[in-house]
């Protein structure tokens, strides 16, 4: 219980110093801190119950939990560098909420997999929670553009990059996700049997969707220059149906149907 708490407590404190950051105009970094800390309990909390259970836990609640670590890790991550302060006042609530979620859910016995389809499942985490990212960086590029066309600067946008700066993150970030979904869909054929059986097969087809999607637009960002509205519209769209291929699947196996 305690690196759930400690998670769940760090992870608000950074995301409201953020908040007073944003509200302030202040580039500040102590909230880094804080979310340091909240990654380590979180880390911590996923530890303890593969230990006690023998293997990793990929459950629903339990793959949201590392879905939203990997983000709030690659959040603080990038802030080091980059000033995208506002991704972290929604990403840090987020895993906060998922991490207390994946506690009192509990731990059921993880199903034994072998070393194949353990690879197959992380990368798609890691892929999940990276096009994650970049589905909020383009809800700011949005959101930016708006404010810029409109004439409205707020105090908010101070905590953002320049436009173009947002635009090259959002497409660097978007390559890196494309990058692994790529080698996690490649696992998946190369390791996973049943792939295209019942139980998988609106998964698998929904995650090449969304990847055929994702390859458009970054051809179409290297063979045409696409951006702006065009570039947020597309993300956005492949990251709905990803997240509908992953958890509304394992949603509606584990939660409703109550299979593994």
């Amino acid at each position: 219980m305690l690196p759930t708490v400690a998670a769940v407590l760090f992870y608000l404190i950074a995301a409201a110093l953020l908040v007073r950051g944003v509200a302030r105009g202040a580039d500040g970094r102590i909230w880094k801190i804080p979310a340091t800390i909240a990654l380590i309990a979180h880390a911590w909390l996923h530890v303890e119950a593969w230990h006690s259970g023998g293997a990793p836990d990929m459950h629903f609640f339990a793959a949201l939990s590392l879905v939203a670590l990997a983000m709030a890790a690659l959040t603080t991550l990038l802030g080091t560098r980059q000033r995208i302060d506002a991704i972290g006042v929604v990403v840090f609530p987020l895993a906060a909420l998922f991490a207390a979620c994946y506690s009192l859910y509990g731990h059921p016995q993880p199903p034994a997999m072998t070393w194949q389809v353990q690879l197959h499942a992380w990368l798609a985490l890691l892929a999940y929670a990276t096009l994650a990212v970049a589905a909020l960086l383009a809800a700011l590029l949005w959101l930016q553009e708006r404010a810029m066309r409109n004439r409205e600067f707020h105090g908010w946008m101070r905590a953002l990059p320049p436009l173009t700066e947002l635009e090259s993150l959002l497409f660097r970030t978007l390559t890196v996700g494309f990058l692994l979904l790529s080698a996690a869909i490649l696992a998946g054929v190369l390791f996973v049997g049943n792939l295209f059986q019942q139980h998988l097969v609106h998964k698998t087809v929904l995650s090449l969707l969304s990847w055929l999607i994702f390859a458009t637009l970054l051809f179409g960002r290297w063979r045409w220059g696409w951006r702006g509205a065009r570039a947020v519209r597309w993300t956005l769209v492949a990251m709905a149906i990803l997240l509908l291929a992953f958890f509304g699947s394992q949603f509606v196996l584990e939660l409703i149907l109550k299979r593994t």
